[in-house]
């Protein structure tokens, strides 16, 4: 482990991007139709027609790059929350925030049946906003303060809170259908379209990169930060709102997904260490490599049947979750 994470940052992202790149070309070749190496190729670098080009144009070349951005966003997402809160367990789907995206979905539907894509995803960016608002004020009314425990226990509590929410909206207005089909989390249907909250992640993601040092100094003490002379609730605010503009986007284009960040900045800290300048760069490349191959899995493993992305992540995410609480149980007592 000492030899992976004294390794240079930029060996660490030739490698990760070779890997990407890899990944991104054989989850645009293979699938349900039987695509050749050179329809990807001719594709991809020129405007000619042929059998199977709208199929990798239109359907698989746009799933594969959202698929690069939610896995990006979310792995973003956990790593900050996890460096502000200190907390080991903290994740975007597990605090309550693409839920509260999910259920500001389910509103909008509800209540402006006809909204454009621009009017949802600014809804996800509130509902996710709501969510944490909820999870952090609830944990911090509570005798003692915030702790990882009452984090994870009140982000349990308000998910499955919001989570009714969106599916009473459904059942009482008949919109279950739509609602399922937005939030499944899941990748079908993707379209050049929905790539338009995309601009939103990129400049979320540049500011992360830009945040690395202060977020550094404020996951080892904040008294240390102070002393530092970082306005830290300046930087904490800067900081939770960077997770909401991620997380509502991902919502936006995925749905309700849980344990990516959770997973992936556990993951980079092993190779990498615990410097965020080093951890955020490489979340971006994990978290869109993990997503791109739990999407390229959830659609192949059963073709021409596609097995939702959601579930993938969860088979792979739960154990790797209650394997992280055994292992660092007297740290999440309250």
């Amino acid at each position: 482990m000492k030899r992976l994470q004294n390794l240079p940052l930029s060996t660490h992202v030739l490698v990760n991007l070779i890997l990407l790149f890899i990944s991104l070309f054989v989850a645009i070749w293979f699938g349900a139709a039987n695509t050749r190496l050179i329809d990807v190729w001719n594709a991809i670098s020129s405007n000619s027609e042929g059998e199977y080009y709208s199929i990798l144009r239109e359907i698989r070349i746009p799933r594969v790059l959202a698929a690069f951005f939610v896995g990006s966003a979310l792995a973003v997402a956990g790593a900050i929350m996890q460096g502000v809160t200190r907390n080991p367990l903290a994740d975007p789907g597990l605090l309550g925030i693409t839920a509260g995206a999910n259920a500001a979905l389910a509103v909008t539907f509800a209540f402006i049946p006809n909204s454009s894509y621009l009017s949802l995803i600014l809804a996800s960016f509130v509902g996710a906003g709501i969510g944490m608002i909820l999870v952090i004020g609830i944990s911090a009314a509570t005798n003692g303060g915030l702790s990882p425990l009452k984090l994870v226990l009140a982000g349990a509590a308000i998910t499955a809170f919001l989570q009714a929410i969106a599916d009473g909206v459904g059942l009482l207005f008949q919109i279950t259908k739509d609602v399922s089909m937005w939030t499944a989390g899941g990748l079908v249907g993707t379209s050049w379209n929905a790539l338009i909250v995309t601009p939103v992640i990129i400049v979320g993601l540049v500011i992360s990169l830009l945040m690395g040092k202060v977020l550094t100094t404020l996951s080892i003490n904040e008294d240390v930060a102070v002393g530092l002379g970082q306005k830290t609730k300046l930087v904490k605010a800067i900081l939770l709102v960077l997770v909401v503009v991620l997380a509502g986007a991902a919502v936006a284009l995925v749905g309700n997904l849980a344990f990516v960040g959770l997973m992936i900045p556990h993951i980079v800290r092993f190779l990498v260490g615990t410097d965020y300048q080093r951890i955020i760069p490489i979340c971006i490349l994990v978290g869109g490599l993990f997503m791109i191959l739990a999407d390229f899995i959830g659609r192949t493993v059963n073709a021409p049947f596609e097995v939702p992305v959601v579930a993938i992540v969860a088979v792979i995410g739960l154990p790797f979750f209650l394997l992280l609480v055994r292992k660092g149980g007297r740290q999440f007592e309250s």
